[in-house]
């Protein structure tokens, strides 16, 4: 390894790195095992809530999430790191504190509400923290980790919080979330204050210098107007965005519906089947972030994009079990590919002194398709059958394949 290599290596896994990384893991540990095993459960059991409340009330942190990232990344371009992602998951501790203590599912909707704006800075901070540190050099290897990271809280977390919770009393898995989530308020008072900030609009005056008082909405429209000059990306880049989250997010509500229904799973082979596709991505995507960063990200959109594609079109249509785990591995290699050379061609298209308002704002596109694609999903499969969500996914990856060969990569951004 020659000394720039070292350097570069040394500056990915710097102290402030590191602590974003902690914070992204035990955020999504938190949240997953909230998300996706306690509250479905606890709030039909203990709350007795009916399957409409728990919709709507997983649906109030996502839509939180989503809505408050394009400004929560003006917000850490103006702010910093520490002020932004600090307020970030005090909210979310709060939501947690809420859940943990509340005996109405009022207040459990209210807090779920509160967890999704807490969690809105969590993904614009990260990727603008760790790519602003990456460089160019090394945008495909950074986002590779970031997804380690992700992949790995949402992973363990409804996995390990089971071991918490006997006979539906949550007492111990509210305690070790609270614990989690002290842990990660006392790391995120250890972030960087903002480092600089734009000059104010200054006049003269009797030679002392004053600030010209600017409204807020019109500072803010001003910035986002200098956002859209700065960024010089190929218009095909928005409906891309949207296209390969909706593709994901078609997946997402019907994949246990189809184990559990379909092939009639048993616990264990479920989890071999989740295992079999999200270990291998989560093993792959550090040495194809590595090989995105060496080689270029074409091949691997290509490859990713055609692995996925075809994987999915045939996936409902096999009967044998070895042979369905065999595709469940291949998806995982394709979004092995995906996720590192996708992410690398957004961080290429975003400016660096407008980066966290750009990342937010590209964050909300993209979570625009994993609102839709679950709606679309159920929609579905009632419709059209178990086979309809599975081809409509490949479908729109087939679609992304071709649309991502008109959209240019230059060696310095995405332009037409």
């Amino acid at each position: 390894m020659n000394p720039l290599q070292k350097w570069q290596q040394k500056r990915l896994f710097s102290p402030f790195v590191l602590k974003l990384l902690i914070i992204m893991f035990v955020v999504e540990f938190v949240k997953g095992a909230l998300l996706l095993t306690i509250l479905p459960v606890y709030m039909k059991t203990t709350l007795g809530a009916s399957a409409f409340i728990i919709g709507w009330t997983l649906a109030a942190q996502y839509i939180g999430d989503n809505v408050l990232r394009t400004p929560v990344g003006w917000i850490i371009d103006k702010m910093g790191y520490r002020t932004t992602m600090l307020t970030g998951v005090l909210l979310t501790f709060i939501s947690v504190i809420l859940i943990a203590t509340t005996s109405q599912y009022l207040w459990t909707i209210i807090a779920c509400a509160l967890l999704g704006f807490g969690t809105a800075p969590l993904w614009p901070c990260v990727i603008t923290g760790t790519t602003e540190v990456a460089g160019d050099e090394a945008k495909g290897t950074i986002m590779s980790v970031i997804y380690m990271a992700w992949l790995s809280g949402v992973g363990l977390g409804p996995v390990a919080i089971n071991f918490f919770i006997n006979d539906n009393n949550y007492s111990l898995a509210f305690r070790l979330l609270i614990g989690c989530m002290t842990l990660v308020v006392l790391v995120a008072l250890l972030l960087p204050r903002k480092q600089s900030a734009e000059d104010p609009k200054i006049d003269k005056v009797g030679g002392k210098a004053h600030e010209t008082y600017i409204p807020f909405f019109q500072r803010a429209a001003a910035y986002f107007r200098e956002v859209r000059r700065s960024m010089s990306v190929s218009p095909l880049l928005f409906p891309a965005m949207f296209a390969q989250t909706f593709a994901l997010g078609i997946l997402t509500p019907i994949l246990t519906l189809y184990a559990k229904e379909v092939l009639q799973l048993t616990s264990f082979q479920f989890s071999m089947f989740l295992i079999a596709g999200g270990a291998v991505t989560v093993i792959l995507l550090v040495p194809m972030g590595k090989l995105v960063d060496r080689i270029g990200i074409r091949p691997f959109l290509i490859a990713g994009f055609s692995i996925s594609a075809v994987t999915l079109l045939f996936f409902t249509f096999v009967q044998s079990l070895t042979i369905l785990y065999v595709l469940v591995a291949a998806l995982g290699v394709g979004y092995a590919f995906i996720i590192p050379s996708w992410n690398a061609l957004l961080a290429s298209a975003i400016p660096p002194e407008k980066r966290g308002a750009v990342w937010g704002f590209f964050l909300t596109i993209e979570g625009l398709g994993m609102i839709v694609g679950p709606i679309v999903s159920g929609k579905l499969w009632d419709v059209y059958g178990y086979h309809a969500p599975f081809l409509m996914s490949g479908s729109v990856l087939v679609v992304l394949l071709v649309l991502q060969m008109f959209i240019s990569i230059g060696k310095k951004g995405v332009v037409r």
